[in-house]
């Protein structure tokens, strides 16, 4: 169990504490939403948590076999719905494996890690309704 604590400081910004560690964030709603949208909005940070999800448990399998990953990176583009109720439509992810991860990882490990990517804890935890197309890059090849 993770304690996190989130209190709204006005004018549509939110300020939330990483229980375990301390650490602290601040997010505000988007422009397109009447916010100021000089930080992250909530659900920008879904997509920033799938990203880094599937980063995360990909890594974690790389370091069980002995591969290293660092240099590896997700790009992902949230889109919103257009009609009410206001929520994510598509979190659309390119992940892209540099000529120097790409060559030390073989066909078999990229299939399984690229499956261990689309089942990530947070893909996994996001409804149907949300569609999240995945594309692998493996550079150099």
């Amino acid at each position: 169990m993770v304690k996190l604590d989130v209190a709204y400081e006005g004018d549509l910004r939110c300020s939330a504490v990483h229980g375990p560690s301390g650490q602290q964030l601040v997010t505000d709603a988007p422009v397109d939403n009447h916010g100021r949208g000089e930080t992250f909005s909530p659900t920008d940070l879904v997509g920033t948590a799938l990203g880094s999800c599937l980063l995360t448990v990909m890594g974690i399998a790389a370091r069980a076999r002995q591969l290293e990953l660092k240099g590896a990176s997700a790009h992902v583009v949230k889109e919103m719905t257009t009609e009410r109720p206001r929520r994510i439509a598509r979190l659309i992810v390119n992940v892209t494996f540099p000529p120097e991860v790409s060559r030390q990882v073989d066909e078999a490990a990229r299939r399984e890690l690229e499956r261990i990517a689309e089942n990530c804890p947070v893909r996994l935890s996001l409804s149907g309704g949300v569609e999240c197309p995945m594309k692998f890059e493996w550079q150099g090849e």
